[in-house]
């Protein structure tokens, strides 16, 4: 169940296997708003302008540019419902419950219609092995609204380990964001050089998209509803370096796997453990050295402490409190 008062979500519990049909739904679902948004933003490095983020409800578009204005999609995960804002003041909503892609897809183009944009989108999904038309889409129908809920909090909880490992590279790093096409949270780093050119071969998706997102040296570490009884983070390097499959990594339960080309570790393995931040946190540091050491990163240049402010905050702070004092 939901929580229903304040403080701090814990690491939830979701078996894979138990939500894998509203799991697919939602992707679809997520695949069309995220179209919405790659119709109406100029691009932006490696595809970020086309990404979902995480909020205190649950994902949203960010601002899409929307004539003169703005307009905002946001799935809520809380009340189970789909807004639909414009800075004019117009507003929309689609109550989340079960219901085909394709219903979901008409309800959701009248609305932007109504609001006064017609932008067209793309009619079927990328990444995924069979790409069936959203307009002709009654295969994925089901919506549980308890097993949304709790794959939300498990993307707050996996926003929170990479946002607090993002703050400790000072190079060029992606935002906290959720791709659609596969339907992971992910953070990038990247060392600062070219790579080269992606081969592609991802379903149902232009190679040129795969050259795009892999244009420059990356370590990429992630979270999907997927690869493990409860999902898995995962972690790889393109182009993946001499010993990097073979680099020490934790915590004990990670491993490279042959098949997918990158470390991975199970959700249960984090959430089972006695310190699920730090477990994390393991697994995000040693999986990134196997990346930068492998293929000689410049790590001083490119990481910082985000302590390096400390002490100035903790003077501020007691200033602060010593003049409200007077």
């Amino acid at each position: 169940m939901a929580p229903t008062g304040p403080g701090r979500l814990e690491w939830p519990r979701l078996r894979v296997n138990d939500w894998t049909e509203s799991r697919d739904t939602l992707h679809m679902w997520t695949q069309i708003v995220g179209k919405i948004r790659l119709a109406n933003t100029p691009l932006i490095n490696h595809w970020w302008a086309v990404t979902l983020y995480p909020t205190a409800r649950g994902l949203s578009t960010s601002g899409i540019p929307h004539r003169t204005g703005m307009l905002d999609i946001e799935f809520d995960f809380v009340d189970h419902k789909l807004v639909l804002r414009e800075s004019g003041g117009g507003r929309r909503e689609v109550k989340l419950r079960s219901m085909p892609v394709a219903e979901f897809h008409d309800r959701i183009m009248g609305h932007l219609h109504d609001l006064g944009l017609t932008h067209a989108i793309q009619n079927h999904p990328n990444e995924v092995e069979v790409a069936i038309d959203f307009t002709d889409d009654f295969e994925h129908c089901t919506y549980d609204p308890s097993a949304v809920n709790l794959f939300w909090q498990q993307l707050l909880q996996a926003h929170r380990g990479f946002t607090e490992f993002r703050s400790y590279f000072g190079g060029k790093v992606s935002p906290v964001h959720f791709y659609w096409g596969v339907m992971d949270l992910a953070c990038t780093r990247f060392s600062g050089r070219t790579a080269p050119r992606h081969p592609g071969g991802a379903p149902n998706c232009g190679d040129w998209v795969m050259v795009e997102g892999y244009s420059r040296e990356l370590s990429s570490c992630g979270f999907w509803p997927g690869g493990g009884e409860e999902g898995a983070f995962y972690s790889y390097a393109y182009p993946e370096p001499a010993g990097y499959s073979n680099f020490p990594v934790n915590p004990r339960e990670a491993y490279y796997s042959n098949e997918a080309h990158e470390f991975l570790l199970p959700y249960e393995a984090v959430r089972c453990s006695n310190d699920p931040d730090r477990t994390l946190a393991a697994f995000l540091q040693s999986t990134y050295e196997a990346a930068a050491e492998c293929g000689q990163w410049d790590r001083p240049n490119l990481e910082l402490d985000p302590r390096r402010w400390a002490d100035e905050q903790e003077r501020a702070w007691r200033y602060a409190r010593r003049t409200q004092s007077i």
